[in-house]
């Protein structure tokens, strides 16, 4: 009896170290609280520290009222008076918390944070996470096991087309058509291996027209030179 008052001694003593200890807050601030006997509410101050939720006599003080821990219960909402909600504990001998804020965003505030503060809803949360991050896994893996190279299929032979013949005597050892120089058929060859180059229709025209106008002035230029040479033969006879 005399180990277990002892460890209930130690307990509280680290309790009210954490309570008062520098670690982060979760949440706090004045909630009024209805008492254990009677149903009148106290204002007391809440500071909500992972799943441990410790009360105030006042804000700043170093011990605290009391403690409740957030695990195995539910938080659900009470009509007894504007903004309040209870901390509910089903187990045989629990005890009900009643609270009551001066809002509705305070109340929804306060419901969420002590909703998400046991044990029990952090480890959902972890598996929940998990379960995530596996299926988001699968998919990046299947994604890159899906990817197929696609290859191109080889090109089959072609037949030639219809009415293209050649002549059997022109082929040579290696079944080419022989090509002897200065033939029509090394001339067109040759003309198949030039580049062809896309000409504008006006720019043709104005080519050959120069060249027609020049050959024209050329001969009447001619045509003039031998009338006055014949006239001037005519001239010396008479």
């Amino acid at each position: 009896m005399a180990n277990k008052n002892i460890t209930m001694k130690i307990n509280e003593k680290n309790l009210g170290a954490f309570a008062s200890s520098a670690t982060p807050v979760d949440r706090e601030g004045w909630l009024d609280m209805r008492g254990e006997v009677g149903k009148s509410y106290q204002r007391r101050w809440f500071t909500l520290k992972g799943n441990l939720l410790f009360y105030f006599e006042k804000k700043g003080d170093k011990e605290p009222v009391g403690v409740v821990i957030l695990e195995g219960c539910t938080i659900e909402l009470t009509e007894e008076e504007a903004y309040s909600f209870k901390i509910v504990f089903q187990c045989e001998g629990g005890r009900t918390y009643y609270l009551c804020t001066s809002s509705q965003a305070s109340m929804e505030s306060w419901m969420k944070a002590l909703a998400c503060a046991s044990y029990d809803y952090m480890k959902l949360m972890v598996a929940e996470l998990q379960r995530q991050l596996d299926e988001a896994q699968a998919e990046v893996v299947a994604e890159a096991t899906s990817v197929v190279t696609v290859t191109p299929p080889e090109d089959e032979p072609k037949a030639p087309p219809r009415g293209q013949r050649y002549n059997p005597f022109n082929r040579g050892p290696d079944s080419e058509p022989k090509t002897v120089p200065g033939s029509r058929h090394h001339k067109e060859s040759v003309r198949a291996e030039v580049p062809r180059k896309m000409v504008p229709f006006r720019d043709i025209h104005t080519a050959y027209g120069r060249k027609i106008l020049s050959d024209r002035s050329q001969w009447r230029a001619r045509i003039v030179k031998q009338k006055e040479d014949f006239s001037d033969h005519t001239l010396i006879e008479l």
